[in-house]
């Protein structure tokens, strides 16, 4: 999940590509002095004490961890000169094929080491699995674990969940909606979202005229909203009935309030859509080894202890959100998951919502989008 600004997007869409980095390797002076130091720039949930402080006292290790709420600032991070500060990146699913390995800012993982994990995570993850893949498909960019569709969420106490999968994104152009609804802040997605409220599709290049479709929806979307905020806010508003449904949101957003006893909240993935035909869009995270000249050994123990199906568990219910993970495929794993943390995911409908979802991706236009959005938000208030 990310939030992306403008300066972020024109850095990572303007960057050139540059050779690719070399495979994984560890200076033999500078191992010594890091061999007890890991530090992660991550998603929230890697940086739980519970996640962490197992591999601190396996280690003996110091472990930092920074959490951080969109992927092209966590890049530039790095770009900055922070490669040489930083082991462990967790982003989402283009990045690292599309923008950082080309860039030089991530080393491929030994694939004798780290393929067979794939083979069991769940089927969809099965190597060659593209998003961890190099471009050619020669290298392994690093280790995929949470994942989840993400399009909007209603109380189907007030919208059923066949009427919501069924409208699809015409719930946000229905007039007697507007003043129920919420927009999450997440600026990636909403742009995502206000390209499909327009019928169209987000990940291609867009004609003035689709453009000027998408201006006059984001600012019918943001002029309808009863509230713009975070998960808690969202989910606070959906329990009290202040409104009926939200855009932006899925599993990660929803799962909490599932957890803490309202099943009634779901998530939803429209029926269709006008990506080929798909109407959602879901994320996949990706973590992989930084460029880093002095890079830790831990690094590589850390991807590996995360696969551990305890661990994983522990991940995908990590304190902030609760979320589906590669590593369920294992069945040591899943049955560590109870009949009441699968219902908090959704896993009666993941295999179905996946399904019909596009994978998360990178909008050619997405400066000007997320400039006509801005300016939406503006005249709303």
């Amino acid at each position: 999940m990310t939030n992306f600004n403008r300066r972020d997007t024109l850095k990572i869409l303007g960057a050139g590509a540059l050779a690719a980095g070399a495979p994984l390797g560890f200076p033999g002076a500078a191992l010594a002095a890091r061999e007890k130091e890991l530090n992660i720039l991550c998603w929230e949930g890697y940086n739980s004490a519970q996640v962490l402080d197992p591999f601190r006292e396996k280690e003996g290790a110091t472990v930092k961890a920074e959490s951080l709420t969109n992927d092209p600032t966590m890049i530039n991070r790095l770009r900055s000169g922070e490669s040489k500060v930083w082991d462990l990146i967790n982003v989402n699913n283009p990045w690292a094929r599309k923008i950082m390995y080309p860039e030089k800012l991530i080393k491929p993982l030994p694939k004798d080491e780290f393929m067979p994990y794939f083979d069991k995570m769940l089927e969809q993850f099965h190597p060659p699995y593209k998003w961890a893949m190099s471009d050619d498909g020669s290298e392994l960019l690093g280790m995929t674990q949470r994942f989840g569709p993400y399009s909007y969420v209603v109380n189907t106490d007030k919208i059923s969940r066949k009427t919501a999968e069924e409208t699809g994104w015409d719930l946000f152009n229905d007039e007697s909606l507007a003043g129920k609804y919420g927009i999450l802040e997440s600026d990636d997605w909403n742009v995502f979202n206000i390209f499909l409220v327009a019928g169209l599709d987000p990940f291609k290049e867009h004609s003035p005229e689709e453009m000027k479709a998408f201006e006059d929806t984001a600012l019918k979307v943001f002029k309808g909203a009863k509230l713009i905020g975070d998960i808690a806010t969202m989910n606070q508003a959906l329990i009290s009935g202040e409104i009926d449904l939200h855009m932006t949101g899925g599993t990660y957003s929803v799962s909490p309030a599932r957890a803490d006893g309202f099943p009634e909240m779901r998530a939803i993935t429209p029926l269709k859509g006008p990506m080929n035909g798909k109407g959602g869009v879901s994320w996949i995270e990706v973590t992989s080894t930084v460029n880093n000249p002095e890079l830790s050994p831990l690094a590589p123990e850390f991807l590996k202890y995360v696969q551990d199906p305890e661990v994983a568990h522990t991940v995908a219910f990590a304190e902030g959100t609760f979320n589906p993970v590669a590593q369920m495929g294992n069945k040591a794993c899943f049955d560590l998951f109870t009949k009441d943390e699968l219902d908090a995911i959704q896993w009666d409908s993941l295999e179905e919502e996946m399904a019909r979802s596009v994978e998360y991706d990178i909008v050619p236009d997405y400066e000007k989008a997320l400039d006509l959005m801005n300016n939406a938000k503006r005249q709303r208030s």
